[in-house]
């Protein structure tokens, strides 16, 4: 990557991250407000990105792989997939209103991204390990559902409910 696209796409993706992380709700971040806080042209976001979608979902992974890349410990299947679900829980309450972002852009988003599947496999193979191959990807989908940005952000209006404890439940409930 040439010295400049690389130091604009640094630019971009920073611009990005600190008006996601200012904003009260995804469509305060546009192309144009982020194209103005990096300094450059709408058309250097385009021509790095392709479209907002491409925007998000660079961001998004840039996020996962600093902060949900670390080994997860191996123990049971049950408590590794807890730790799994928690670390996601968590990573989506700090990024929430990306997060709320990709999910909500359409075309098959949230399920056709890299974390997605990289979640659901792991999900898939623990569930299988704990109770068979049976249903296991199914379950693993189920599960991710618990974690989606929207029901995170409905739950921000109801403190009353201990999240990281239904959580904790449900996974061994499923897993055992």
């Amino acid at each position: 990557m040439r010295v400049d696209k690389a130091r604009n796409r640094d630019m971009v993706l920073a611009a990005a991250a600190r008006l996601f992380h200012e904003a009260t709700h995804p469509d305060e971040v546009s192309m144009d407000a982020v194209a103005a806080a990096a300094g450059v042209g709408k058309g250097t976001i385009f021509r790095g990105f392709g479209d907002r979608r491409g925007l998000l979902l660079a961001l998004y992974q840039e996020h996962v792989d600093r902060e949900l890349t670390a080994p997860v410990a191996e123990e049971t299947p049950a408590q590794t997939a807890l730790e799994l679900m928690t670390r996601t829980w968590r990573f989506k309450q700090r990024h929430r209103i990306l997060t709320l972002a990709l999910e909500r852009e359409g075309s098959g988003s949230p399920y056709q991204n890299s974390g997605y599947a990289q979640l659901h496999a792991q999900l898939t193979d623990l569930v299988g390990q704990a109770r068979g191959t049976d249903n296991a990807a199914f379950l693993a989908h189920a599960l991710i559902a618990a974690v989606r940005s929207d029901l995170i952000e409905h739950l921000r209006n109801h403190p009353e409910i201990d999240a990281e404890a239904g959580l904790r439940e449900l996974v061994y409930d499923v897993l055992g």
